[in-house]
This record gives C-alpha cells, structure tokens and sequence, in this order.
C-alpha cells in the first residue's frame, strides 16, 4: 500500500511538473532599432573636375563589434546619413545584409582613399558574400541608389573628418 501511495505521488508530481512547464511561454524582448549617431563628416568628390559629388554625415565603426553589426536592425537611414568601415589593414573584404532591412550601396574604398569598385542595390536580409574583388581599407555604405544618382565611380575621392 505504501508504494501505490509512492507512485500515486510521483505520478501526481509529473504531471504537475509537465503541466507548469507548458505553461511557462517564451517571452520575446524587442530591443529598440539603434538610433543614427553622427561621428563625422565624408565628402565625395569627382576624380573627372574635383566637384563635390555628395557630403554626408557618418557613424564610424572600426572595432569588431561595429564591424560586424554595422547597420544591423534599422529600418531606415536618411540620404545624407551612411556608415565609415575603417579596417586595420588593406585587403579583400565581404560583406553581407544578414539584419540589414534597407537596401545599400556598398562602397569600396583603397587605402588612398579612392574608391575601389561598387556594390549597389544590396537586397535586405541577404546572405550573400558581397566582396571588393581588389585589396580595400575603407567601406561606406549609403542608401541603396545614391551612388547612381550622384554618378560616384570608381577613382572618386573620399575625404572624412571625424567630430
């Protein structure tokens, strides 16, 4: 009689147990979209009669951090707004829109600080290796049709002040 009671007990306290767990629900946090931070100013100008093809304001990301999150989560970035990738050293690098949700272009630029080849109209959300094909110290990335409106190519000139 004791272990029917003994089993009785444990059965009860299973039951209870898988009943309060699929209670328990997964509660999702939103973290808010990360707000655009100005830490400088980058102008473009034309390599063809050194007019100035378009100025923005610009967040810098240069540690690893930054580097890999860039503009991960936003929704929305303003035409005179882009992000400054600055690496420690020159050579091929890829890029990605895992998180990004708004289209980019992505522009390489060389250690002289000229542009090295374009990536334009990068979808959101894709996985896809978006490489420089040549060595490249600098990165920017801009709204998505920009580069073709303000006819930027490749030997164009950047220049960057930091705030």
């Amino acid at each position: 009689m004791k272990t029917l009671k003994n089993y009785s007990f444990l059965l009860i306290t299973i039951v209870s147990l898988i009943t309060s767990c699929k209670e328990n629900k997964t509660e999702v946090i939103q973290t808010p979209e990360p707000a655009f931070t100005k830490e400088g100013t980058l102008t473009i100008t034309k390599s063809t009669d050194n007019s100035t093809a378009l100025t923005l304001d610009i967040e810098i990301a240069e540690t690893d951090y930054e580097t890999q999150t860039g503009l991960m989560e936003r929704t929305s970035m303003k035409d005179k707004q882009g992000m400054l990738f600055i690496f420690p050293d020159s050579r091929v690098h890829s890029f990605y829109m895992k998180n990004t949700k708004i289209a980019l272009d992505i522009i390489y630029i060389d250690e002289n600080l000229r542009i090295a080849s374009f990536q334009e109209n990068a979808k959101p959300l894709d996985e896809t290796g978006l490489t420089s094909k040549v060595p490249v110290k600098y990165v920017l990335e801009i709204n998505a049709g920009l580069s073709e409106k303000h006819l930027l190519e490749v030997g164009d000139k950047i220049d960057f002040t930091r705030l």
